[in-house]
């Protein structure tokens, strides 16, 4: 079975390099460039992994992650936090809310790859 992972990013040649590493490992990657976004692709078609910024336009990562946790149907989507804002206090927020993970900008792309596949082997 192909895990599809979501990307809400809104940098383009991350969303490019991100689209490029997984797919490479098997991945079938779909993304999105805002918050909005991301909430209208989860629930039309939920993935079996959220790799979410938090500085998204429209609506924030944290705004999504909210709606996604509290989400009956998505709460079970694993999250991997993926942002420049590496402050403890921010991923305090993220894991309180549900982050599954938490990765700082700049990062590896073996790193996204082990936690993709660590998160999709549930």
């Amino acid at each position: 079975m192909v895990c599809r992972v979501l990307i809400a990013e809104d940098e383009p040649h991350i969303v490019e390099s991100l689209s490029f590493v997984l797919q490479r490992e098997g991945f079938d990657v779909i993304s999105v460039l805002d918050g909005e976004a991301a909430l209208r692709a989860l629930r039309s078609d939920a993935p079996e992994l959220l790799i979410l910024d938090l500085m998204l336009p429209r609506m924030n990562g944290f705004e999504v992650l909210k709606a996604v946790k509290s989400d009956p149907v998505l709460k079970s989507v694993p999250v991997l936090v993926l942002t420049a804002k590496g402050q403890a206090q921010d991923r305090r927020m993220a894991e309180e809310i549900g982050a599954d993970c938490f990765v700082t900008k700049p990062f590896s792309n073996r790193d996204i790859v082990e936690q993709a596949r660590r998160l999709t082997a549930r």
